[in-house]
């Protein structure tokens, strides 16, 4: 038996304010109340799965079990595939415990140095109830990196990449274009389609 849909109060198993705000927009529309995962003093699970369904979906059960409300969880990344796919699950860590995707960018650009600068960002959603059930739902968005970083918007690799078919950074675009666009937002009408549209 599937799980009820989505209602009421969701935990967004996140202590990244830009991941929470992105994920907040989205929700939005839909008139679901959110509250982060943060802000119920839940702690952050350690990712130890080997790729982004399974690290999103170990948080968004442990969001679920902590709080006993449905979560949303989200695990996202840079895929550079002339880097051997890096730095993907480990993109956060690649900021080290200061969260400085500044030195993270220039990690990457170093060690991109003369490879064909082609790379996607992935998003993988979670849904978790406290019954231990989970759903995930993913979503890519493919283009290029460019360096020096441009544009104070969006949050992580955001000012390093720009997706196919356009000429600005997704560090440079108004945060509702970004959002019609991005992987996180594949992800989510993957989800919308299954939990939340009408019918």
């Amino acid at each position: 038996m599937r799980p009820d849909p989505l209602g009421g109060r969701l935990v967004i198993a996140s202590h990244n304010p830009g991941k929470i705000v992105e994920i907040g927009d989205l929700l939005m529309p839909f008139g679901i109340e959110t509250v982060s995962a943060a802000a119920l003093g839940l702690a952050e699970p350690e990712e130890t799965g080997d790729s982004f369904e399974a690290n999103a979906a170990l948080k968004a059960r442990a969001a679920a079990e902590g709080s006993g409300l449905a979560a949303l969880a989200d695990d996202s990344g840079l895929v550079v595939p002339a880097l051997g796919g890096a730095p993907g699950i480990y993109s956060a860590r690649w900021a080290g415990p200061r969260k400085d995707f500044g030195a993270a960018m220039e990690r990457v650009w170093r060690e991109l140095a003369g490879h064909d600068p082609a790379a996607h960002f992935v998003a993988v959603l979670a849904v978790g109830w406290p019954t231990g059930e989970v759903e995930t739902y993913r979503g890519e968005v493919h283009g290029r990196l460019v360096f020096p970083p441009r544009g104070e918007r969006g949050f992580g690799y955001d000012p390093i990449f720009i997706p196919s078919g356009g000429a600005q950074t997704f560090g440079e675009m108004d945060p509702a274009e970004k959002h019609a666009i991005s992987h996180r937002a594949r992800a989510f009408a993957k989800l919308v389609a299954a939990r939340l549209a009408p019918g």
